[in-house]
């Protein structure tokens, strides 16, 4: 009956009766086709570029157009320097800008602002104007939402070659289903990488890559040139060699709460160092907290949280990871708000967080960076069991309307995994749809 249900909410008639009502379908959101360069189209730029802007916007291969405001030309995205500004009158080039360019940009489009980390400044009213972004990118989301536009922001120490790979990231199809959301980027030496495979040579470890995300972001490295080791419960063993075997991976089927774990993981390196890392196991066992069951609420301390501390500590000891590894953990949005019935996964996704951002300072000095991807609603066989309008009501809690898929996922995971994203250590970034719940 649900089913049934579903389909006729989504038929041609059902979708007539909705906007009769005033509830409009979403935008579909573009999505990545794999091919270089990431963004196809010449940007809308707000303003002439500065020379070390021009300087990254050459080495990402973005071209450009500047902004005019009567111009009929509609484009993919639009892109604004706010490093420059030190008053709150340089504010005031927000609305400019944006009024116009807004109107000139297709449905799913993306947006990037640039501005100063403001811890960065010294001088306070730079320091607030640079916060200011930070509000004016979360609303502008959720107005431009409505057309599936993503705006995100994205803080430096300096426009250098730091952020040309973020920019890129975020201005492409790439990006799909990240919005309102800021990424702080550190100033690293730039490392030049192959936008086609860039991560070509690298060995990567994803943990529960049997199905659902953990088989996209397997595959999505695969696609990005990495070789892949997938790891899953020894119950999961054939769906597991499904999945790897197409990218001609390496599949090892153990429990990654087991003393066994780290010697399984060990014997598939062959003697080989990690690249990339992705802790993306993880379990839910719901019950409010007075009903939940003692092994409810460690299985999912032990998998979620645990596990990944455990495995990532083993494999640097022993120098299992290479000098410029990336730690990728899945941490959630239902997690980081929190969500009744769910203390143990919030409590275990919370602390994966906490796990990013001390692990990152700890490697501040080191070429090794760990960052998260808190995801929201995704589109999986486990979401496919909910109710049907507990599911609608999932997905169109964010400023898209929609639920994202285990690609956009992996996509997110695909640029922390980067060789040049030397400069994103620490991070927790939402792919959510901009959710408008703990977000």
């Amino acid at each position: 009956m649900s089913k049934l249900f579903e389909n006729l909410f989504y038929s041609k008639v059902g979708q007539s009766l909705l906007s009769a009502l005033g509830v409009k379908p979403p935008v579909e959101l573009k999505r990545f086709d794999g091919q270089a360069p990431w963004v196809k189209s010449p940007i809308l730029l707000a303003q002439p570029p500065s020379s070390p802007l021009q300087d990254v916007l050459e080495q990402a291969d973005i071209r450009f157009t500047l902004f005019q405001a009567d111009q009929e030309l509609r484009h993919d995205g639009a892109l604004l320097d706010a490093t420059r500004f030190k008053t709150t009158e340089d504010l005031t080039a927000l609305k400019t800008f944006f009024a116009g360019a807004s109107q000139q940009l297709n449905a799913s489009s993306h947006v990037v602002i640039l501005g100063l980390n403001p811890d960065s400044c010294d001088d306070i009213e730079q320091a607030s104007v640079m916060e200011a972004l930070n509000g004016f990118t979360r609303s502008l989301a959720k107005e431009l939402g409505r057309k599936a536009i993503m705006v995100n922001l994205i803080y430096c120490e300096a426009v250098d070659a730091a952020i040309a790979t973020p920019m890129n990231f975020l201005l492409s199809h790439r990006g799909a289903y990240i919005s309102g959301q800021p990424l702080y980027v550190k100033q690293a030496k730039g490392t030049s990488q192959d936008w086609q495979a860039p991560l070509a040579g690298q060995l990567a470890l994803v943990t529960g890559a049997a199905q659902g995300i953990g088989a996209s972001i397997a595959r999505n490295l695969s696609e990005q040139g990495a070789t892949v080791i997938g790891l899953d419960i020894p119950a999961a063993k054939e769906a597991l060699a499904a999945t790897l075997a197409p990218l001609k991976g390496i599949a090892v089927a153990t429990d990654i709460t087991s003393e066994q774990a780290i010697d399984d993981i060990t014997a598939a390196l062959a003697g080989k160092t990690l690249d990339i890392l992705v802790h993306n196991a993880g379990v839910t066992r719901d019950k409010t907290l007075a009903r939940m069951p003692e092994h409810f609420w460690d299985m999912a301390i032990n998998i979620n949280l645990a596990a990944p501390i455990n495995i990532t500590g083993a494999l640097d000891q022993q120098n299992h990871l290479s000098e410029n590894a990336r730690v990728i953990c899945i941490s959630s949005i239902s997690g980081l708000a929190g969500n009744v019935g769910q203390t143990n996964y919030s409590a275990s996704k919370s602390g994966v967080a906490g796990f990013v951002r001390q692990q990152a300072k700890l490697w501040a000095d080191t070429g090794k960076t760990i960052n998260a991807i808190a995801p929201g609603f995704i589109e999986t066989q486990m979401t496919d069991q909910i109710p049907f309008m507990t599911r609608e009501l999932g997905r169109r809690m964010n400023s898209l309307s929609q639920g994202g898929k285990p690609e956009d996922v992996a996509q997110g995971v695909a640029l922390f995994a980067q060789p040049a994203s030397q400069g994103l250590n620490g991070q927790v970034l939402r792919v959510c749809g901009q959710s408008l719940i703990g977000a």
